[in-house]
């Protein structure tokens, strides 16, 4: 089965994580940013009748809410003389909305990082029963008025997602996360590429406490049996993956996975009605104060060394692991984590062999320090971190996807920053089933570099008998690098739950921007038929002789 990354969303799917609703919004401007306002709204909850739906009200002060009204234009409810302050739900069934609430993980990350967000995350807040309170599906426009009659805050949805909430002016899941991009100083890191290295596998077989492992699919034996070998020997290990990928799950992949429950070990697969992503597609490991990121998925073909071109790296950091482990913990505990052995499982189209090749090590790893380290989560903070880096590039973006989309917001910023000058480089999978679509994306960046004279070029891989097909999601950006799960378009940077690493500085840089170096040399060159090669090799031996005999007589 080919490694085909979600790249577009499916029909029907949703667009919680993208900030923005499937449809416009028209969110009322706000007419008192620091009095009385609503934080948030509920109107679709995954239950039926709409049980516990519900509207998050914040008082900066104490306030007696008697007589005040909530409003959507028909129906009109009035608050019950209480005195409240701070964040308070109000809701028909609070009891119900309290249970929706205590299921989303929020609560638990904003406790964990000593907040308790921006929409009242916290599930001890007062609750105050509005009987009457029905909240449209189809949007409506909420006024919250003083007992005057006065607009204390206004706010407008349209369209109300299944299961999602709208906060400042977007739809998001219940329970989605706000991480914060997070960076330490001074990482020592060992830096390497596929097939050429396959992914090491000493921090799980160093771990002594605790490992966490996040993947999109896993099929890797390998990788189970050196987790299996760790749980023997007393470590708490945790697998979490994506219930439902793209073309379903693989036998192969169903009976590791089983394996891996039955020795004992916590599987989780994330997904379902309670989805707050699309595809949980992340691809990174926390074994005690080690991480490892990477672009590949856990099966031979990637982790195994045995097709893929992916870039990883190990980081041996106590903050930057922690950074991770707080990641995978709000998924974890997320609504939409369940047990794998719960889930039912689409069978893919059809159940291959696992990839076994074998490629040349080229290129090896290196021990390299990071100046700095930042660990990136999309959708909450990748979007932001990702344009503001191509938006500061001033030397050269070189970029090794598997996938780009021409209209996606990190291509226009890489032609815009080739506009300013800097030198850009894109090199894409030429894979049977990227190849079509790839094509395109190089042909149109082609025909704008040529247009406007831009340093840009834009091509296909050669694999040469290096690696089979190009899996990576990496891009060199002047003295950075960024490597992790992020495809390049913006349905993985807003739906899909994604993992990145930035490395800062020269060094570690210079390393990813080397091997892509070498992969874009090889995409210049027309394969050579191994009969014309040897005949060429004679020849030149030949020619060689006759020179040498010439010289000799001569002299």
């Amino acid at each position: 089965m080919a490694d085909v990354d979600p790249a577009a969303p499916p029909v029907g799917a949703s667009t919680a994580a993208a900030g923005v609703s499937p449809s416009s919004l028209s969110e009322a401007a706000r007419e008192n940013e620091s009095g009385p306002r609503v934080e948030a709204v509920y109107p679709n909850p995954v239950a039926d009748g709409d049980a516990g739906e519900y509207v998050l009200l914040s008082f900066p002060d104490r306030t007696a809410v008697g007589n005040w009204t909530l409003s959507d234009g028909e129906t009109t409810v009035s608050l019950p003389n209480r005195t409240v302050s701070g964040v308070v739900v109000v809701a028909a069934n609070v009891s119900a909305a309290r249970r929706l609430r205590a299921n989303a993980s929020a609560p638990t990350h904003a406790r964990a990082n000593g907040s308790h967000g921006n929409d009242g995350s916290s599930t001890r807040i007062p609750g105050v029963t509005a009987a009457g309170l029905a909240l449209s599906n189809g949007g409506e426009r909420l006024v919250l008025a003083r007992p005057n009659g006065t607009t204390a805050d206004a706010v407008a949805y349209e369209d109300a997602p299944e299961g999602e909430r709208y906060v400042d002016g977007a739809f998001r899941p219940l329970g989605a996360t706000a991480h914060a991009p997070a960076t330490t100083a001074s990482v020592d890191a060992r830096a390497f590429v596929t097939p050429d290295v396959a992914v090491p596998l000493a921090p799980i077989r160093n771990a002594s406490t605790r490992i966490s492992l996040a993947g999109y699919t896993f099929a890797s034996e390998r990788v189970a049996d050196a987790l299996e070998r760790a749980a023997d020997r007393g470590v708490d290990v945790r697998v979490l993956v994506d219930d439902a990928p793209v073309g379903g799950v693989t036998p192969r992949q169903v009976r590791v996975l089983e394996d891996l429950s039955d020795s004992g070990i916590a599987v989780r697969a994330l997904g379902g009605r309670r989805a707050r992503y699309d595809y949980h597609h992340a691809k990174y490991l926390v074994a005690d104060d080690v991480a490892v990121v990477l672009t590949e998925n856990w099966k031979p073909s990637g982790t195994g060394g045995h097709a893929n071109r992916g870039w990883g790296v190990v980081l041996r950091d106590e903050a930057t692991a922690s950074a991770l482990r707080d990641v995978f913990d709000s998924d974890w505990t997320g609504p939409d984590a369940r047990p794998w052995t719960s889930v039912t499982t689409e069978a893919a189209a059809q159940s291959t062999r696992a990839a076994n090749a074998t490629y040349p090590t080229r290129i090896r790893s290196r021990n390299v320090t990071a100046e700095r380290a930042t660990v990136l989560v999309a959708p909450d903070n990748a979007e932001r971190a990702l344009t503001a880096r191509l938006r500061n590039a001033t030397d050269r973006v070189q970029v090794l996807q598997m996938t780009a989309a021409r209209d996606g917001v990190l291509v226009r910023e890489t032609v815009a920053a080739a506009r300013r000058g800097v030198d850009v480089r894109i090199l894409l999978s030429s894979a049977w089933y990227a190849r079509e679509e790839n094509q395109a994306v190089v042909d149109a960046l082609t025909t704008i570099a040529e247009r406007e004279s831009l340093p840009l070029d834009a091509r296909l891989v050669d694999p040469d008998g290096r690696f089979r097909k190009v899996h990576a999601k990496g891009i060199v950006v002047d003295d950075t690098v960024v490597l992790g799960s992020i495809n390049w378009n913006d349905h993985s940077l807003r739906e899909n739950r994604e993992v990145a690493v930035v490395l800062h500085g020269d060094a570690v840089a210079d390393y990813y921007a080397d091997a892509l170096a070498r992969d874009w040399q090889g995409g210049t060159k027309t394969p050579i038929p191994t009969w014309l090669a040897v005949a060429t090799a004679v020849a030149v031996l030949v020619v060689l002789a006759a020179l040498a005999r010439r010289i000799h007589f001569e002299n």
